[in-house]
Order: structure tokens, then C-alpha cells, then sequence
């Protein structure tokens, strides 16, 4: 696997790069009201996604302002994809991730998102839209997004080449994730994915049981103690696939896993009792545990994170005033105020630009640009108060990435980079202990130090996970950054 060279490219410019859809936007700049639904009378929009993707505040706030009310459908991951494929009428509008779109597609029940209608499609994230970074082509292991971001016609099952005016989904947030540990528990600094199997933690780790999710962390484990040196972990080979699975089930037969997650407040219960010390997570997740008072780390890794990423879709059944309010919806989400929530939370939204003009200076700088806390931010939420959490973005220099590659875990809320990629930072030698603004993927850490902001572009953002964006194969260093939710 050749690595991607990514040099000159500095953490900031990832966060604020955004996606050139020249040609298709209907218009752009601010927007600055929904009349058209307003003056309606009420719609109901069945949102259906996993309960990490599902907010009330957002619904409230998109009820006061498009006066539209969402109704969340709330399920696993695998069941998101289930619905899609047998149940297209049961929703209105569905969050999933882009590892997923290689078997909802070809199903025919999503129809594509028509670039025309969405107001700020020519400032949506380039690391998505084009797998680029201020011009840069990043690592692609799995299902990139830009690989599967466009359609050949609004009802094709195929994906296109070269960009159309059929979206397959309209972005809404990116990250990447790594292990979540308990230190007070383990006693040691922990840096690689091995670590998961490393028989100390008999009986005490455990992994996500989301096939698509899960199949990439252990690809991570696998390279990290050199089993296998994956040529893309989001496109495994049958001999990569046995070698994988092997592992796995002899670490299952020696008493390794307490047991295997694929519910959020499963992994919180396992890792707050302390019935695990290591295992897969989320970052909203280590924030549930530490919100309990108890400590818990999101864990930066030498080999890397698994980045994913997530949009919407419309299903093909969806029509007249129903079909107008979704897409009133999808815009008002992009205009600011979500993004801005968002931000909050330490995920990266879809178009800063608009996020930005919906926070105070002093959050901007906090959250996305790693600047001293100046003062306490007016919008208080759970997930805001992960300032205390340790963590660390990419290497010390720019010139750091240039080992990094393509990650496995298929694009799944950037929040996934692709499921089927991975991404990964090369260690840098410093100190990890800093306080950082976001506890959630590496690209959204923003260290508190000087010396910690002159780290590079966050390791899952620019590394290419193969299988993770909710981004995976989006961004990794030299190791792998995979399937994300």
C-alpha cells in the first residue's frame, strides 16, 4: 500500500476546507429564512438514525424556526440499513453513514439528493465531496465518501464517476474514533491498538458487535501486532478476511472479551462499572462515563483512528409537502445553528462557514481552533463538557503526515470516515495529557498548550481511515483509521 503523501497541510486548513460543487449549487451565501414551510400548516418528518445521530435540541430548535416537527426513529446501525432496503415508507428522512451506501444503493430506495435544491452544496467539506484538502488528494482505503457522493440519475442504483447533480447523501458531521480506556484501572500508558488483546486485560476489553464497525478495529488490532499488512482494510483480500476472523476467535475462545457491544449506553455500562478497562467507543461515550465523575480517556493511538462520516437521504416513496420539508429541513441543517450545536459537541459540521457565524468568537476559537477557554459558553450541553478528557491530534509538523495512509472503515458519518477505512497518526512523541476542547476524533482535538496547537491536521481527518468515516478511508497516517458507526 503506497502512503499518501500529505505535506504542507496544517490542521487548520483541514477544519475549514470546504467542497467545490462549481456549477451545481441553485445559490449560495446565508440563509436567512423557510417561509415556505413556515406559512404551511405542520408536517411530521420521521428522522430515522441510531440514537448518537438523534438530538431533541435540534428538533426543537428546527420546530421554532421551520415550524416542522421531527419524529426520531431511533435503531442500531444494522437496522438503519434494514429499514432502508425493506421498509422505505417507514421513514421521511434517514441519517446513515457513506460505508453504508454500497448496499443501500443498488436497492433503488434512496433516490438522489438533487444539488439544485440544497442552497449550500458548493460549501459542503471538500474532504468529503472530493476527498481533498486544500487541493490535496488524502488516502481513500474503503468506501471514501467522494467515491460514493454522487449518482448517475436520481433513481439510478449506480454511483458516478464524476460529479452529477445527484447527491447519494448531503453530509451533516465527520469524525473518526479510536479505544476508550479507564487509566485510574490500567495504570499504564497505553498507545496501540494491540493493546486490545494483550492478555493483562483478560476478561476486561471488549469490541463493538457491528460487523461493519467491529471487522475494522480488529483489522487495526491485527496490523498493529503484525499479523497482517492490509492493502486496503476496506477491500480485504479472503486470505485478509480468514487471518481477521482467526484472530478473533481465538481471542473470544482464550477468555479475552467480556462481552461484545453494539448498543451506546452498553459500552457507557461496561466501561463506568469497570467491567472493562478497554474497548471499542465512541467519543460521546467516554463523555457518558466521564460526565459520571468517573475517569475514562478516548485514547489517541500510534497506529491511528478509524474516521466515518454521515448525511442524509431521502427515500424514493417521499413526495409533495413531505418532500419539501425534507429538503427545508436538510437546508435549515446546514444554515448554522445545527453545525454550531454540533461544533459544540466536538464533531466537525458539514459547512463551517455558516457553524462559525452561529458561535461566539471565544467558542470558534475553543472548539475549532484550540485556542484557551476565554469564558464559559452560553449553550451548555452534556457533550460540551468534555474540555477535561486527554487527547492529542496529528503528528508534531506538517511535514509528520507524509507517512500516513489510507484508512479502511467506509465513510459512515465522517463520524465513520468509511467504515471500511481506517486512519491513523504517527505517534509524536509528546506529552498526551493535554487538556483538549474536543474529546472527540483527532481532528477535532484542539490542545489548550501552544505547544500542543502546533500539532498537525487531526491523524483521522488527514491519515484516511479505510473503513471509518461515518469517514473512514478518509484520512490516516501510516496506520489505519477505520469503520466508524
Amino acid at each position: 500500500m503506497k502512503d499518501t503523501k500529505t505535506r504542507g497541510i496544517s490542521r487548520r486548513s483541514v477544519l475549514k476546507g470546504t467542497a467545490a460543487f462549481a456549477g451545481l449549487a441553485a445559490g449560495s451565501g446565508a440563509i436567512t429564512g423557510f417561509p415556505a414551510i413556515l406559512a404551511a400548516e405542520p408536517i411530521t418528518l420521521r428522522y430515522l438514525s441510531t440514537a448518537t445521530n438523534q438530538s431533541p435540541a435540534i428538533a426543537d430548535q428546527a420546530f421554532k424556526d421551520l415550524g416542522i416537527k421531527i419524529e426520531y426513529v431511533s435503531v442500531e446501525t444494522d437496522e438503519v440499513t434494514k429499514r432502508i432496503v425493506t421498509q422505505p415508507d417507514s421513514f421521511d428522512l434517514v441519517d446513515t453513514e457513506y460505508f453504508s451506501l454500497k448496499n443501500l444503493v443498488p436497492s433503488g430506495n434512496l433516490m438522489g439528493m438533487d444539488a439544485k435544491k440544497i442552497k449550500l452544496v458548493d460549501k459542503l467539506a471538500t474532504v468529503i465531496a472530493k476527498g481533498e484538502i486544500d487541493g490535496k488528494k488524502i488516502g481513500d482505503q474503503g468506501t471514501a465518501p467522494h467515491k460514493v457522493c454522487y449518482l448517475e440519475g436520481q433513481h439510478s442504483k449506480n454511483f458516478a464517476k464524476e460529479p452529477t447533480e445527484w447527491l447519494t447523501l448531503i453530509p451533516t458531521t465527520y469524525n473518526a474514533d479510536t479505544l476508550g480506556i479507564r487509566p485510574d484501572l490500567i495504570g499504564r500508558p497505553i498507545d496501540s491498538w494491540a493493546e486490545l488483546l494483550n492478555p493483562q486485560f483478560k476478561g476486561k476489553a471488549s469490541i463493538l458487535n457491528i460487523p461493519s464497525i467491529g471487522i475494522m478495529d480488529a483489522a487495526m488490532v491485527n496490523e498493529a501486532l503484525g499479523k497482517v499488512k492490509y492493502g486496503d482494510k476496506g477491500n480485504m483480500t479472503k486470505a485478509e478476511i480468514d487471518t481477521t476472523i482467526a484472530t478473533l476467535i481465538d481471542a473470544k475462545k482464550a477468555g479475552q472479551f467480556r462481552a461484545f457491544w453494539s448498543d451506546f449506553n452498553e459500552s457507557v455500562n461496561l466501561m463506568a462499572s469497570g467491567e472493562t478497562v478497554i474497548q471499542s467507543m465512541w467519543s460521546p461515550a467516554v463523555t457518558a462515563v466521564r460526565l459520571k465523575g468517573i475517569a475514562c480517556t478516548f485514547q489517541p493511538l500510534k497506529e491511528g483512528y478509524r474516521a466515518w462520516a454521515s448525511g442524509f437521504a431521502l427515500p424514493k416513496t417521499l413526495k409533495d409537502k413531505q418532500l419539501d420539508a425534507a429538503y427545508e429541513f436538510v437546508n435549515w441543517f446546514l444554515s448554522g445553528w445545527a453545525g454550531a450545536y454540533l461544533n459544540r459537541q466536538g464533531y466537525y459540521s458539514a459547512v463551517l462557514d455558516t457553524a462559525k457565524a452561529n458561535m461566539e468568537g471565544y467558542e470558534w476559537d475553543y472548539w475549532m481552533e484550540g485556542s484557551p477557554p476565554r469564558r464559559t459558553s452560553r449553550v451548555r450541553t452534556a457533550a460540551c463538557s468534555r474540555r477535561p478528557a486527554r487527547f492529542v491530534t496529528a503528528a508534531p509538523t506538517p511535514s509528520a503526515w507524509a507517512p500516513w495512509r489510507a484508512g479502511t472503515r467506509s465513510w459512515t458519518k465522517m463520524r465513520t470516515w468509511f467504515r471500511s477505512g481506517t486512519s491513523s497518526s504517527p505517534p509524536d512523541g509528546r506529552n498526551h495529557n493535554l487538556c483538549t476542547p474536543r474529546s472527540h476524533a483527532p481532528g477535532r482535538f484542539r490542545q489548550a498548550s501552544p505547544a500542543a496547537r502546533r500539532r498537525g491536521p487531526p491523524a483521522a481527518l488527514l491519515a484516511g481511515g479505510a473503513a471509518c468515516p461515518r469517514f473512514s478511508g478518509l484520512l490516516r497516517p501510516a496506520a489505519a483509521c477505520h469503520a466508524c458507526r
